[in-house]
């Protein structure tokens, strides 16, 4: 295989360390581009020893120039305690950072995949959701400014490819989780994993019945590359998701098991527009791209639950200790 020199936007984020190191280990060049907003340097430190990998600091939202042959859009803060933190920001990061990645793209005649993301289907009254449903989405709702922002995105993508003839790939992700989370993001694995780990009761919202379908990030990598490297004719969207289904209450007390934590779990009122159901339909990516997931729940979660572990050592040793014995 051809080495390339290939863009990953928010590359020190937690899905594009993941992917910066599976390209340098297929041999590629790769120049990791973040603002460290969610990013963590941390993430891609081990990296930086490596003559092929470049870590720069950059916006999105201001254009940006460099040579490559591809570019994976990963920037945008993924949390809703992150994305909600900034809303105009947020939204300016998808829409502006297309526009500008796009600009780029069509430039140098480069492929590039948009990383767009189950939310584009909003609170779904289909079930599962497949890539030719359109959605139920608030367009002023709190999760809009990520929502919305990523539906503008796929709209821009189309558009460049249809008017300018950009090379684009589209990936819808599902829930993603796995070493290098941050310990504060808000999402439920690791706000579930963390709380276990402290002691902390851990905070369900509503009856905890609503459905969301776990993938681990290996998986969701794998599917990123097998797009990018399909046929010209194939631009996607595609979902890239597990499809097993489990209640939000099903993996609060798997991970208590798993941790063998003492924590009570305790329910709050449901924030608003909260998706109650949550499923891929991925026999598109299974045809297109003859990718299906592999990692089964609780071995991801067993991983994770050893990184959150050294994390919380190092930030917390007494609490540690307390969890240990």
């Amino acid at each position: 295989m051809k080495a390339k020199r290939i863009l990953v936007t928010g590359g020190a984020g937690f899905v594009g360390s993941h992917l910066c190191e599976r390209l340098l280990a297929d041999g590629h060049e790769v120049y990791c581009l973040d603002n460290y907003f969610t990013g963590r340097k941390d993430n891609v430190m081990h990296l930086l020893g490596n003559p092929r990998f470049e870590l720069i600091r950059h916006d999105v939202t201001t254009p940006f120039f460099i040579e490559a042959d591809e570019i994976y859009n990963l920037a945008c803060p993924a949390s809703p305690v992150h994305y909600q933190y900034n809303p105009i920001k947020t939204l300016k990061t998808s829409v502006m950072g297309a526009m500008n990645m796009l600009g780029l793209a069509k430039r140098l005649n480069a492929k590039i995949l948009q990383a767009s993301t189950s939310e584009v289907y909003g609170d779904p009254e289909v079930h599962p959701q497949a890539e030719g449903y359109w959605g139920h989405v608030n367009p002023i709702g709190e999760r809009s400014c990520y929502d919305v922002g990523k539906r503008a995105a796929e709209t821009l993508f189309k558009d460049y490819h249809v008017q300018n003839n950009v090379r684009i790939k589209i990936v819808r992700i599902f829930n993603t989780y796995g070493p290098k989370m941050n310990p504060e993001d808000g999402r439920v694995v690791s706000n579930f994993i963390v709380q276990a780990l402290r002691g902390d009761d851990i905070t369900v919202f509503g009856k905890g019945d609503q459905t969301r379908s776990f993938q681990f990030v290996d998986d969701l990598v794998e599917g990123m590359v097998k797009m990018m490297d399909s046929g010209e004719d194939f631009t996607g969207p595609v979902n890239i998701g597990n499809p097993h289904e489990f209640t939000i209450l099903q993996l609060a007390q798997r991970i208590v098991e798993l941790t063998g934590s003492d924590s009570k779990i305790i329910f709050r009122a449901l924030p608003s527009d909260d998706p109650m159901r949550r499923k891929p339909d991925i026999s598109l990516a299974k045809q297109k791209l003859d990718w299906t997931p592999h990692v089964a729940l609780d071995d991801g979660l067993r991983k994770t639950i050893a990184y959150f572990k050294t994390v919380l050592e190092e930030e917390q040793p007494e609490l540690f200790t307390l969890v240990k014995a």
